[in-house]
């Protein structure tokens, strides 16, 4: 008789999800389903909104990633007001997206994913943990913490606060930055570069060991789509939207940000409330892409800085023919990468002359009715797309997560390290634990990916103080 494992919750992620895997009677996987199981909906309570609040609302779809949301939901505002933003203010916003790059990195890298790299997959699930790697190794876990403070630092020193700052605005930023900060800030990057680049050493001594799951890591065929700069180059911020195929050939190159809906499309499925984005002149699901540190280090030319460049050209290596990574256990290589890539560029926006300028924000009212704000999260390309009333209310949003974007490439890879590694007439914690892993090498953000009501059931409930229900929503799949 045919049964069904349930990994419930999926551990060492943001958010809440569930992985099914429905065994035949041989006891051989036949299907694997992620499910992303909280609601939110932030896209229908935005509505009726003032779109000068979107960025503040869209931050608080989560705490980890605030900034990235507030990126680009002020670049959406700002093509509401139809202003280019002083030089400055987009200088002074690119240096917290990598500062939000950096401690995010940190976060995934050290805290999420170490403990099964340095402990193993089979270690003790009570002791896999970043307690467990303190044990095991304490310099590499305080380099970890270490890393991320520091990002956290020049956050809260640019934006007031580490966790939701209001500082990125529609038209720019609403303070310019002053020498002392400057400075403090230049101090802190040397030791977070040394940090890196002998973490980065140390992982591509481990990287070896961890052949068989590089093979059976999300290995599938998939395109991949991400911002590169005008000329090819590692963007995070601005540029255009480029999409390789897995030989690594250019499908589309130079899209503009705004375009976007002409290249990718939303599917849902009624065993998720997260969205399935695919491309669209491929369908769905053919139209299978990936986003994030993998997607970008694939699609850039170069990353234009001196030590980031020379671990691009590393990476490449990784893949023996000579078409792009394929392998999603190597997401966790061009995390490293990309935080080297932050900190060299933020060493290099701090040492710019104009960084200190007053001009930082441009004035106008909502002179569109349709805003689209593009960028590059630490998961992956983020898009918040809005249309506002004569009023400059929102009347409609669609928030397409990076995440989300990796919906179907999260599927297709628990199904294919299940096959590798889940025998159900023996199972073992460690079977179990790899087909999470493959989850964890997404880095997925799932507060932030749950936003539309999609097909699943839903039950809502309000009561009273007293716990009595005054209302209920019901919708049927």
């Amino acid at each position: 008789m045919s049964r069904t494992i349930s990994i419930d919750p999926v551990t060492r992620i943001e958010g809440h999800a569930r992985i099914s895997l429905q065994l035949a009677d041989s006891g051989a996987v036949e299907d694997a389903k992620f499910h992303l199981t909280q609601f939110r909906g932030f896209e229908k309570f935005c509505e009726g909104r003032p779109y000068r609040e979107m960025p503040a609302l869209t931050a608080r779809t989560c705490g980890i990633c605030p900034v990235s949301h507030l990126l680009a939901s002020n670049k959406a505002c700002d093509d509401l007001l139809a202003v280019t933003i002083p030089p400055t203010a987009e200088k002074l916003r690119r240096l917290m997206n990598l500062a939000q790059l950096l401690q995010s990195h940190a976060l995934s890298f050290f805290h999420l994913s170490s403990p099964d790299l340095l402990l193993g997959w089979d270690s003790d699930p009570a002791k896999r943990n970043i307690f467990g790697v303190m044990a095991k190794d304490p310099e590499l876990a305080k380099q970890g913490i270490k890393l991320r403070q520091i990002g956290q630092t020049i956050i809260e020193m640019l934006g007031g606060k580490k966790i939701h700052p209001t500082w990125v605005v529609p038209g720019g930023v609403n303070e310019p930055l002053d020498s002392d900060k400057r400075e403090a800030m230049l101090n802190m990057l040397p030791e977070a570069l040394t940090i890196a680049k002998d973490t980065y050493a140390l992982f591509k001594t481990m990287v070896p060991t961890f052949k068989d799951e590089a093979e059976h890591f999300g290995t599938m065929q998939t395109m991949f789509l991400s911002l590169v700069s005008p000329k090819g180059q590692l963007e995070h911020y601005d540029g255009f939207l480029r999409l390789k195929d897995a030989q690594g050939r250019i499908v589309e190159d130079r899209v503009p940000p705004s375009d976007y809906p002409r290249i990718v499309g939303e599917a849902v499925e009624d065993f998720s409330y997260m969205k399935f984005p695919y491309y669209k002149p491929m369908g769905y699901p053919n139209g299978i892409y990936r986003v994030g540190p993998l997607a970008r280090l694939n699609n850039a030319e170069s990353c234009g800085t001196p030590f980031a460049d020379v671990a691009l050209a590393e990476f490449h290596m990784l893949q023996e023919d000579s078409g792009p990574v394929r392998s999603s256990f190597h997401y966790h290589y061009a995390r490293l990468v990309e935080i080297i890539f932050a900190i060299e560029m933020m060493q290099r926006l701090l040492k710019d002359t104009g960084i200190l300028d007053t001009r930082v924000r441009a004035h106008a009212r909502g002179n569109r009715d349709e805003g689209i704000g593009v960028s590059e999260a630490p998961r992956g390309t983020l898009m918040h797309h809005y249309k506002i009333d004569e009023a400059g209310l929102i009347t409609w949003v669609d928030l397409i997560i990076a995440t989300g974007h990796n919906n179907l490439a999260m599927n297709r890879s628990i199904k294919q390290v299940a096959d590798a590694y889940v025998d159900g007439n023996k199972l073992s914690e460690g079977m179990l634990n790899r087909v999470e892993a493959v989850i964890r090498c997404y880095d997925p953000c799932l507060s932030c990916a749950s936003h539309a009501f999609g097909q699943m059931p839903l039950s809502i409930e309000l009561k009273d103080a007293s716990g009595t229900v005054i209302d209920r929503l019901v919708r049927d799949a």
